[in-house]
């Protein structure tokens, strides 16, 4: 008499080691793959982190430069104001030199603040209070009180960090200047330039380029010439 017996099917080994051979090849493609897209969000957030600040400063500068109010002429300039850029310039309330100073028409109107719409806007760099940063900072001081009879009070806010240099160039038509002043007695520029030209080079890469944009400034010149009307 013969005895069936059931053979159970099962793997062998070598299959097994097979097996475990190409599961382990998919986890380490399929970690490679998860860890290069951590790294590549992060420098994307890096680069997203430094161009913010960067992009702020851009737009703050285009708005207060093309918003610029004609200077007057003659010495009383309170509210309508001057325009000053170059280098060592002083301007009240702010302890540092700025590189520009400007009246312009980007002041918000609010009922808890009695001030007009138009404002002086100085751009100046700071020290760091990191000393182990490179470069200083880069401000934006306000003043709204235009008519303040004693020490005005400034607002500063911090546009970026990291900033070696900042220049502020003037196109008078002909030639670009490297400073430009209507509130001096023996003045030569009395009106707005037609553009500004603003150079930012960031520390740290003295071979990265700078950051750098052209406003033009579009007002109406003043004159105290007298037209001869003819008949």
């Amino acid at each position: 008499m013969k005895i069936k017996t059931n053979k159970l099917n099962a793997f062998t080994l070598i299959e097994m080691i097979l097996a475990i051979g190409i599961a382990a090849i998919v986890l380490i493609a399929v970690s490679a793959v998860f860890f290069t897209s951590l790294h590549l969000r992060d420098d994307t957030a890096d680069m997203v982190d430094a161009a913010t600040p960067i992009d702020a400063t851009v737009t703050f500068l285009k708005r207060d430069l093309q918003c610029c109010v004609t200077p007057t002429n003659g010495t009383s300039k309170v509210l309508s104001g001057g325009f000053r850029a170059g280098d060592g310039i002083t301007s009240d309330g702010v302890s540092d030199p700025v590189a520009i100073e400007m009246f312009t028409a980007t002041g918000a109107l609010s009922d808890s603040q009695p001030w007009g719409d138009i404002q002086r806007v100085t751009y100046e760099l700071k020290n760091s209070a990191d000393a182990s940063a490179p470069g200083k900072d880069l401000y934006r001081s306000v003043l709204r009180n235009l008519l303040a009879v004693s020490t005005p009070t400034v607002d500063d806010q911090l546009m970026m960090r990291g900033v070696a240099s900042v220049k502020f160039s003037c196109y008078d038509g002909a030639v670009w200047q490297d400073a430009w002043d209507t509130t001096s007695a023996t003045a030569v520029n009395t009106n707005l330039p037609q553009a500004v030209r603003v150079t930012i080079q960031m520390a740290g890469n003295v071979n990265a380029q700078p950051v750098e944009i052209i406003v033009p400034i579009d007002s109406v010149s003043r004159t105290n010439m007298v037209l001869a009307v003819t008949q």
